[in-house]
């Protein structure tokens, strides 16, 4: 297990209360992580088998390739009961053919063969489908994300993993190098793919920049704003006698207006999405308070939230215990690399 990969469990163990990520580069690695997990939660070898307490993303090496770490990973994964998340990257015009029909065709082969080895290893292990399949610019050759054909390819995926009745991950994602109309573009384009296709799960929906090469903390901050909204379009909007509002119509006459009938003032604080970065001000009102843009509002709301972080609370003996763990293992070499 490279050094860094001990620090990087502490931290997401100790500071979230997320579901961990592990990366499948071998067996050695993935066993001093799902020990770490195992013994920070308190839990038992039977325990930490008989559900998922952590997961990692199985990339197939297209086309039609599961190389060695990739393969090791599902069959580890597998018998310790944790999930997979299988996702061919599949670039249309290069490692896969150039139209959607033939990217999916190919991305869907890879998915069941790597679906099928977890099987394999241990029957019955959890295991997600996934797919993350765009397109390049045929002129540079460079990665392209909320293009048409993702969307296209992502309505296909969803599909196919209804056929077979699998949950699934889907992807966001931009090519942009800032975080400008470009990269909010392509990051909510490709996101509505995911979102109409019912995905499961969707990575890559938050802070890209560069193709995934570049992170932004503006942009993870801007495009929460969008996950966030779609969250909103996916609970169903009331339609009881309250919400259909028969009272406010009757109080209110013609030519009239709700903002201070009784129906508007009982709901009015909670009514709404309340946004976290966008200012629905007018121009005047914007002006005369700074003309502050949306990047830098972005900028203030994160520097606010690691200003403001409180990690969750935790079991000191587990966190000292998990401390020594890493110390002893550094001091050894970390994980052996795999032969």
């Amino acid at each position: 297990m490279h050094l860094r990969h001990y620090a990087m469990t502490r931290e997401v163990l100790t500071q979230t209360d997320k579901l961990p990520f592990v990366y499948a580069r071998g067996t050695p690695q993935v066993m001093d992580a799902f020990e770490m997990i195992r013994d920070f939660r308190g839990l038992t070898d039977a325990e930490f088998r008989s559900e998922s307490h952590c997961y990692t993303i199985i990339n197939t090496n297209s086309p039609r390739q599961i190389d060695i770490p990739m393969a090791q990973g599902l069959i580890d994964f597998a018998r310790f009961g944790q999930i997979s998340i299988v996702t061919p990257f599949t670039l249309m015009g290069a490692m896969a053919p150039i139209t959607v029909a033939g990217a999916l065709t190919l991305s869907h082969a890879e998915a069941l063969a790597a679906i099928t080895l977890t099987q394999l290893a241990s029957p019955g292990a959890p295991v997600t489908y996934g797919t993350f399949t765009s397109n390049v610019d045929m002129k540079s050759g460079a990665p392209a994300f909320g293009t048409p054909e993702q969307v296209q390819a992502s309505l296909g995926a969803g599909q196919l993993a209804r056929k077979i009745g699998l949950p699934w991950r889907c992807a966001a994602g931009s090519a942009a190098n800032i975080n400008d109309a470009q990269a909010a573009h392509e990051t909510e384009i490709s996101a509505w793919g995911s979102v109409l296709a019912g995905a499961t799960v969707m990575i890559h929906g938050a802070g890209w920049l560069e193709g995934g090469l570049t992170v932004s903390y503006e942009k993870l901050i801007t495009d929460m704003e969008m996950i966030q909204t779609f969250a909103e379009l996916c609970t169903p909007a009331p339609a009881d006698d309250a919400a259909i509002a028969l009272d406010a119509l009757r109080e209110v006459g013609p030519g009239g207006h709700f903002f201070g009938a009784g129906h508007t003032m009982e709901r009015y604080k909670t009514a709404f999405y309340d946004p976290l970065v966008a200012d629905w001000s007018n121009f005047g009102t914007w002006t005369k308070n700074g003309a502050v843009d949306a990047n830098t509002r972005a900028t203030g709301i994160w520097k606010g939230i690691l200003a403001d972080f409180k990690p969750p609370a935790q079991d000191e003996g587990r966190v000292g215990a998990l401390d020594d763990f890493i110390a002893r293992r550094t001091a050894e070499g970390g994980a052996a690399p795999e032969s």
